[in-house]
């Protein structure tokens, strides 16, 4: 199954370039609040199996139509430093244990559109996003992926000067400007991804390939994050885990690039989409 939003309605995707309004297929059943499906995920689930490809509600749509497809989670997980290679460019030793931060919910934007840059040094950050679809409390690590609705394309976006001002890094907040979440364009059920374990992503700027990556490269793969993360705190449906990015991010490079205006930000995962952001110039 694949859940969009589009036209800020929930639908679901049934081919390549089509959709289904959820709330007209379903006759009501489900809502046109995109959020309120993950609440319901395994009815949906079974909903999403009766629906016709070629019936009354379907039509098409281009990228520009889509929209957030979590857009109001009650919390938001981040992961740092979870690829060695990741870890390595930072100058920082392997975590024994997961690095977690959140990114503030109102920063999280759609799959494409305008960014717009504050002061500092901008950096791109491609992720794989896993979204929940159970509630899951003390969760053992081989159950984890039973509590996954399913994953999507994230760009967990990070400005420098901030995050390495004061005693103690500000990764939350300097990692939470509005349109620094984007994600999209859909989540796709793991049962539609074979390789869910192993998933090529990456991102370029302007055409220029700056990260490329596989998932089986995690430090802590998604089951262990589900795991450890609910030891702690239950997750719950349509919460948002930023898992991490690999290397190749402006700040391990040498020298040193950051997004500036006119900048192309494409961002992809393999088997789940693309997302493709322009960078703009603070508004006066």
């Amino acid at each position: 199954m694949r859940l969009a939003t589009v036209d800020g309605r929930a639908a679901l995707v049934v081919g390549a370039g089509y959709v289904v309004d959820l709330a007209r297929a379903s006759r009501g059943r489900f809502g046109h609040e995109t959020q309120a499906a993950y609440e319901r995920w395994d009815e949906l689930t079974e909903f999403a199996a009766t629906v016709n490809p070629a019936g009354e509600w379907v039509r098409s749509a281009e990228p520009g139509d889509f929209g957030n497809p979590v857009p109001a989670p009650r919390q938001v997980f981040a992961i740092g430093l979870n690829y060695a290679d990741h870890a390595a460019e930072s100058s920082f030793a392997l975590p024994e244990q997961p690095v977690v931060f959140t990114k503030f919910p109102t920063c999280l934007t759609g799959p494409t559109g305008d960014v717009e840059l504050p002061p500092g040094k901008v950096d791109w950050e491609v992720e794989l996003v896993v979204v929940i679809g159970r509630r899951a409390h003390h969760v053992a690590e081989d159950h984890g992926w039973n509590y996954v609705a399913g994953l999507s394309v994230g760009q967990d976006l990070s400005e420098r000067v901030l995050q390495q001002t004061g005693p103690a890094p500000q990764f939350s907040l300097a990692k939470s400007y509005p349109g620094f979440g984007p994600i999209g364009p859909v989540v796709v059920s793991p049962d539609e991804l074979p390789g869910r374990d192993d998933l090529e992503l990456g991102c370029s700027v302007n055409g220029e390939q700056m990260q490329q990556g596989r998932t089986a490269q995690m430090i802590f793969p998604v089951p262990e994050l589900i795991a450890r993360l609910s030891a702690v705190t239950p997750l719950l449906p349509g919460d948002v885990i930023f898992t991490g990015t690999p290397s190749g991010v402006g700040l391990g490079r040498t020298p040193q690039r950051y997004l500036v205006p006119g900048d192309e930000l494409v961002s992809h995962v393999e088997g789940i989409g693309s997302m493709r952001h322009h960078l703009v110039a603070p508004a006066s």
